[in-house]
């Protein structure tokens, strides 16, 4: 315990990471290898909470047509069943799980209640949040910085196609700069699209540091928790 860097962390994991090449749905192989990196993070004894996003199912901003409210409840489904998926894959490499969701879904998953989500993970379970907040109009981003807060994560890990945080986009910009450390008001100020400006202002309000790094290796989740140096801080 003593070699790890952090002792409680919120892992934030999009939906379309868990669906690989085929961009859609879940990927088993792509779950598999996600799930047994998360394993051995909790393994080292870091306590372990994680918030999936749905996006693999379904994107509720991009339903023009539909009531925006609908949609994103919708969406807060896709991320219970991804949650529900993740949960069943660590809990076949050997982990014990729980699944907290924002919205009451009984015979599925547990209500969200803050002190039983710490107990949780002071035994030693990985606890994945589900449904977001629970609201329309707010994104899996914002649930997780939310999350983090709520529980006293030393660091919310945001898990990214990209390695950090750069001043551009650097899939479309060959000269974009990556940063190593940036404050939260330069991210807002500069609008870098880390995540939404609602979970950004939050994590700045409440002093919640974050770590933006590449999910293309799963293994990097397990080199961070051991304090490898990967990805931007955001302070």
């Amino acid at each position: 315990m003593s070699d790890n860097k952090y002792k409680r962390v919120l892992l934030k994991i999009s939906g379309e990471a868990l669906a690989g090449n085929n961009k859609l749905g879940i990927n088993d192989e792509v779950l598999k290898e996600i799930s047994s990196n998360i394993k051995a993070v909790a393994d080292l004894g870091v306590q372990v909470a994680i918030v999936v996003g749905g996006g693999n199912f379904w994107r509720g901003r991009s339903s023009e047509k539909m009531d925006r409210v609908t949609a994103d409840h919708m969406g807060m489904l896709a991320t219970l069943m991804n949650s529900l998926a993740l949960s069943d894959a660590l809990e076949q490499q050997g982990a014990v799980t729980r699944v907290l969701s924002a919205i009451e879904v009984r015979q599925m998953a547990e209500p969200y209640i803050r002190k039983r989500a710490v107990r949780h993970l002071e035994k030693g379970r990985i606890v994945i949040f589900a449904c977001g907040t629970g609201n329309p109009y707010f994104s899996t981003d914002t649930g997780a910085a939310l999350r983090a807060t709520e529980i006293g994560a030393d660091i919310f890990l945001k898990a990214t196609m990209v390695d950090g945080v750069y001043d551009k986009d650097p899939n479309i910009y060959p000269d974009a700069v990556k940063y190593d450390r940036i404050s939260h008001d330069e991210v807002l100020r500069l609008n870098l699209r880390v995540m939404d400006s609602t979970a950004a202002a939050l994590c700045r309000d409440n002093h919640t540091k974050i770590l933006v790094f590449s999910m293309k290796d799963p293994a990097n989740i397990v080199k961070i928790a051991k304090g490898e140096t990967l990805g931007t801080i955001v302070e």
